[in-house]
Order: structure tokens, then sequence, then C-alpha cells
């Protein structure tokens, strides 16, 4: 998933960050209020790891403008801060979770995991669209019951898609949610239609099918 952490103590920043790309994460930081606004109003992130206070702003102001903007990321505020009135302005205002420093990475990305569950997956670790079936605790595909030998990108790929079902995704969009601040280094987005295309040959034909063309747009995850 693609996550941004928002967190002005630089070492716990980097912990997070390391901690959460061994699981698989794609990762961007913000490092202050600025970074923070900057980030959550240009880009979409699955969950995104908030502290209260981040030196030149408030992380609750942030969040503020996430539901402004409408933003549909997973929050969790995290705080040096244990007053309750703060936990509860965090959730009050939306946020999906609440931690306290200090506290242990797995613990973190636990909560992660679970926010994910609740938020884009409805509660279960399984996505089923049709024959296909996405396993998001083992990070591991389906079809019709029989494993699937994706790599860890082509995997990344075939998730965003069907969270993303009927809806026209660019090449920029798949290139920066799959790869983060990365893709800006990028010439051009023809490694997209690589992943692509061998994403297609490891569906079935009728799967194959449901990764549409839309020309000059991007691409389209449908059965119609």
């Amino acid at each position: 998933m693609k996550l941004l952490i928002a967190e002005d103590e630089i070492s716990l920043q980097q912990s997070i960050v390391t901690y959460l790309e061994k699981d698989g994460n794609v990762c961007e930081w913000a490092s202050n209020y600025e970074e923070a606004i900057y980030k959550v109003s240009l880009y979409d992130y699955d969950v995104i790891i908030l502290d209260v206070n981040l030196v030149t702003g408030s992380g609750l102001e942030v969040l503020k403008q996430l539901k402004k903007e409408k933003k549909k990321a997973g929050v969790i505020i995290i705080s040096a801060n244990n007053s309750l009135s703060d936990k509860l302005e965090g959730l009050d205002l939306g946020a999906d979770d609440y931690i306290t420093k200090p506290f242990h990475l797995a613990e973190l990305n636990s909560r992660i995991k679970a926010v994910l569950r609740r938020g884009k997956f409805g509660g279960d670790e399984n996505i089923v669209f049709n024959e296909i079936r996405v396993d998001t605790g083992a990070k591991s595909a389906y079809i019709q019951d029989k494993p699937m030998t994706l790599t860890r990108k082509e995997y990344d790929l075939l998730l965003f898609f069907i969270t993303n079902k009927n809806r026209v995704l660019s090449k920029e969009i798949i290139a920066e949610h799959l790869w983060g601040d990365n893709s800006d280094l990028a010439d051009n987005f023809d490694f997209i239609y690589v992943h692509i295309n061998n994403l297609r040959k490891k569906l079935t034909s009728e799967g194959a099918k449901y990764i549409k063309t839309a020309y000059g747009s991007g691409y389209k995850f449908t059965e119609e």
C-alpha cells in the first residue's frame, strides 16, 4: 500500500519508513506542516500516519484539509500527548485510530492493516472479483482458488486495479501509487505497460479482458 508518514522527529520518521517498506509498502514522508499539506493536497494515499505536532503547524489542521478535500485515505494520529481531549478531537475530525508515543513499530503496522481492512477492504482480508481472489493478509492472489505466481509489483498492480474497479487510472496515477516519489524520475511510463502486459498473461483469457485500455487516458479494470 501507499503510505504517508507525516512526522517531524526525523529519527522516528525514518524508523517507521524503513520498517513499513520492509513489509512491502511504498512510503513517502513529510517533516513539517507545509510538506504534509502539500503532499495530501497533491497525492492520494491508502493510509496517512499523522503526528499531531508538526513543528510549523498542527497535524489536526492537515486532517481538516483532508476531510475538506474529501480524500479517502485512512488516518492514524500519533502523538506524545496522551490527553483524552486531543484523542477525541482527532477521532471527531475523522481519524481512524490514535496511537500514543512511544509505541512499537509492529503495533503501528498492525493498526495500519486494521484501518485498511475496515476502509478499503470492507473488514475482510480477502477481496473477490469474479474468479479472482486476493488475500491481502498473505499478499497472494488466486484464480479459481489456484495460486498465481506474481511479482510484488504485479500483485500490487492487481490489488490497485481491483480496489479501483470501474475507475479510469492514468499511467501517472498507477506509477505514483506503486513507486511513490521515485516515479517522478521516469522519463516516460512505458514500464507501466510492461507490468500490465505481464499481469494480463498471468490472468485467465477472460481475466485479461478485465484490464481495459482507455485510449489517451490510461487503464480501467472492469467486466463491462
